[in-house]
C-alpha cells in the first residue's frame, strides 16, 4: 500500500490546462486523508517526455498521461502491463522503487473506465458496436468492447491510411474490427447496440448535423451511446442521440472511472468514487450555465 510521505502524482499532456484530473484526484486525497499527497498539471510535449520521466525520485507515486503522450511514452518504460501492452496505449505510469532502483510501470485504465461507464449505463453485453475514431482511446473503446462479448465491432475513421496502430493493436487483442469511412457512419450507428465516439471535442458536430436530419426515420429504437468527448455538456452528438430516443453514457463517466483506477493503483487504496463524482459534477456545472 503506497501511503509513504510527501507522494507526488501529476497529469502530463500537450496541452493540459483543461484537465480535470487535479479535481478528481485532489478530491480522492481529501476524501481518504492523504494530506500529504499532491497532485499537479504539468504541459509536456512528446520531445520533453524522456527528460521529465529521467528526472523523476522516489516521491513521486505516478503519473497520469493524456494525448499526445500515450503511445509515445510505451518505450520509455522500464516494464508495460498486458492489457497496456496489447491496446499499445498507456495512460497510466506507475512509479516504483527509487534511486537506481526505480521502476516505471506503464498501465491502461481507460479500458476499466469505458468498460464501468457502459455497465454504469446498464450495458452488460454488446452484441453489435461501432465505434467512431483511430486513435490510442478507439483501442481501449476496442478492448472494452471485447470484454463485454463483442469481438468484431465497426470502426469508422476518417482515413483509412492511418488505421496501420488500431489494425495491429486489434490483431493482438484477436479482435476483428471491419473498419470503414466514418462518411458511413449516420446509417450504421442507428443499427448498433452500443455506440462509442472517441472524436476530439467538436469532432463529431458534422455527424449530428447529419443524424439530426436522419435519426427520426429510424424504424429500429436506438442504443447506447458513449460519447467520450464531454465539452460542450451535452455535446452536439449525445443531444441529437437522446433526442431521438436514445441512451446516453457522458464521456465524464468514463473519465471518473478511470481516474479511480489509476488513484487505485498509486494509493494501494479503494477510490472515493462519490467523492470525485461530486468533484467532477462542480467542476463541470459551470459548462451547464
Amino acid at each position: 500500500m503506497s501511503t509513504a510521505q510527501g507522494r507526488r502524482a501529476a497529469v502530463l499532456g500537450h496541452p493540459v490546462a483543461h484537465s480535470l484530473s487535479p479535481a478528481l484526484h485532489r478530491a480522492a486525497y481529501r476524501a481518504l486523508g492523504l494530506d500529504d499527497w499532491t497532485y499537479e498539471a504539468f504541459d509536456v510535449a512528446e520531445e520533453a517526455l524522456p527528460g521529465f520521466l529521467q528526472e523523476l525520485d522516489g516521491s513521486w507515486a505516478g503519473l497520469s498521461l493524456t494525448m499526445p503522450l500515450k503511445q509515445v511514452v510505451l518505450p520509455l518504460l522500464d516494464h508495460v502491463e498486458p492489457l497496456a501492452g496489447v491496446v499499445g496505449a498507456v495512460n497510466t505510469v506507475l512509479v516504483q522503487g527509487s534511486g537506481a532502483r526505480r521502476v516505471l510501470v506503464g498501465a491502461n485504465t481507460d479500458v476499466h473506465g469505458i468498460v464501468a461507464a457502459l455497465r454504469e449505463g446498464g450495458v452488460t453485453k454488446v452484441g453489435t458496436a461501432v465505434v467512431l475514431g483511430a486513435g490510442a482511446t478507439a483501442a481501449s473503446a476496442l478492448a472494452a468492447l471485447s470484454q463485454l462479448g463483442c469481438a468484431s465491432p465497426e470502426v469508422l475513421v476518417r482515413s483509412l491510411g492511418r488505421t496501420g496502430g488500431l489494425r495491429r493493436a486489434a490483431h493482438r487483442m484477436g479482435v476483428d474490427p471491419d473498419i470503414g469511412l466514418l462518411g458511413t457512419a449516420a446509417a450504421r450507428m442507428p443499427k448498433a447496440d452500443v455506440v462509442i465516439s472517441t472524436l476530439p471535442d467538436h469532432g463529431a458536430d458534422g455527424l449530428a448535423a447529419e443524424l439530426r436530419e436522419g435519426l427520426h426515420a429510424a424504424e429500429a429504437s436506438l442504443g447506447v451511446l458513449l460519447d467520450v468527448a464531454y465539452q460542450p455538456r451535452p455535446t452536439a452528438l449525445a443531444a441529437v442521440w437522446a433526442r431521438a430516443g436514445g441512451l446516453v453514457v457522458s464521456g465524464e463517466q468514463m473519465l471518473l472511472h478511470q481516474a479511480a483506477e489509476q488513484l487505485r493503483l498509486m494509493t494501494g487504496l479503494v477510490p472515493p468514487v462519490d467523492a470525485m463524482r461530486a468533484a467532477l459534477q462542480a467542476r463541470l456545472e459551470p459548462a451547464e450555465e
